[in-house]
């Protein structure tokens, strides 16, 4: 068997077997998490449908690290579907400043993203949460049922835990498989999309093309070794290109700069990190009038003739697109909360290679040590002494 072509037993020596296994497997595992949803719609209805009905709702997204990033990638498409504001706040803040980002006497739905659940901020964001707000409820996407947070659901009517697959409690370092099942599993969820349900196999489709069709080039850019990398995206993906530089960042164990920002932002003084030993990566967007803006800046960096090499991951292929390019076909009419899927597993890919281009193992990236797959060191303080 092999994953991102390269034989099991050669992987494991290179001590990158989980990474490439977590990313590829994402199109099945998407399925998997449509079935759940499906075996589980009458619960998951109940729960959320008097929720959504009180206009007044708040809905905050949460999670640490890549899990808040999840929030953040999806946050923009909800508030646009569901007509209210939905906020993305990590838990990292919530936990240290949560007076600043409470609201008491606000009905409030808490959407907790966890791999393991067993981040120290995970359960105590809950706990916070349910102590500051008078009337408030949970929704917990969690990718492992041993995990504190899931147990923390267990017979509480204001909460509810939905399990992704067992495969998807990555063993790897580094969040892949977990990260777009949860977001997958949320935007369906709370979205009553039945269209998106359909829309599995059209993103799995679309991932697999990555795979199969750009695995090779994504290999050869990251053999490059560029120093540094910018990830660049507008709305929701601003936030999956901030996870994409964290799993750059992760599993290079912080030997390559990877940045983030939107093509608007990038030329407000981020853009002078750009030098010929940088890599950019645009992540290109369906909508018309926010892929205008892209396209700007593509064309722009081009232009300037500074940049290492520019690459832009689109769905549209036209004159302007002229260059570099990942082109994935099977999702030009697909908005951009769906484009998060195939878009990120290029991401995963390119920083797979990156590891190993550096003679670093993915699934154990940190030599030190000091970094851990679940967070340790984290000392939780009473709210009151």
């Amino acid at each position: 068997m092999k994953y991102l072509d390269i034989s099991e037993e050669k992987l494991t020596t290179l001590g990158g077997f989980w990474t490439a296994k977590e990313i590829s497997q994402q199109p099945t595992s998407w399925l998997n998490a449509q079935g759940i949803i499906e075996k589980n719609a009458s619960t998951i209805e109940a729960f959320l449908a008097p929720l959504i009905a009180d206009s007044d709702l708040r809905i905050i997204l949460t999670g640490a690290g890549t899990s808040a990033f999840a929030g953040g990638s999806i946050a923009p498409a909800l508030s646009e579907k569901l007509n209210r504001t939905v906020e993305a706040i990590a838990t990292t803040d919530i936990v240290s400043n949560p007076s600043q980002f409470l609201l008491k006497d606000k009905p409030t739905l808490v959407v907790s993203f966890a791999r393991s659940g067993n981040s120290p901020e995970s359960v105590t964001a809950v706990e916070i949460a349910s102590e500051l707000v008078t009337n408030c409820y949970h929704l917990v996407v969690t990718c492992n049922e041993s995990g504190l947070l899931f147990k923390h659901c267990q017979n509480n009517d204001k909460c509810l835990a939905i399990l992704m697959p067992a495969e998807t409690n990555d063993q790897s370092f580094a969040m892949t498989s977990s990260f777009t099942s949860m977001m997958f599993t949320a935007l369906t969820v709370l979205t009553k999309n039945e269209d998106l349900a359909k829309n599995a196999q059209l993103i799995g489709d679309s991932a697999q093309q990555v795979i199969n069709q750009y695995n090779d080039l994504l290999k050869s850019m990251a053999n490059r070794k560029y120093s540094r990398v910018v990830f660049l995206g507008s709305g929701g993906l601003k936030a999956l290109a901030e996870e994409s530089a964290l799993k750059l960042l992760e599993l290079t164990d912080g030997q390559t700069v990877a940045v983030y920002d939107s093509p608007l932002g990038f030329r407000h003084g981020p853009k002078t990190i750009v030098n010929s030993d940088t890599l950019v990566v645009i992540y290109m967007s369906n909508d018309s009038y926010t892929r205008k803006y892209d396209l700007d800046l593509l064309a722009e960096l081009r232009n300037d003739g500074e940049v290492g090499q520019v690459v832009a991951v689109t769905t549209q292929k036209d004159a302007s697109i002229d260059g570099d390019h990942i082109f994935i076909n099977h999702d030009a009419a697909l908005t951009d909360s769906l484009l998060i899927f195939p878009y990120i597993v290029c991401a995963q890919i390119y920083a797979f290679h990156h590891a190993l281009a550096l003679q670093n193992k993915p699934d154990t990236p940190s030599v030190s040590g000091t970094v851990n797959r679940v967070v340790q060191g984290v000392i939780i303080h009473p709210l009151s002494a």
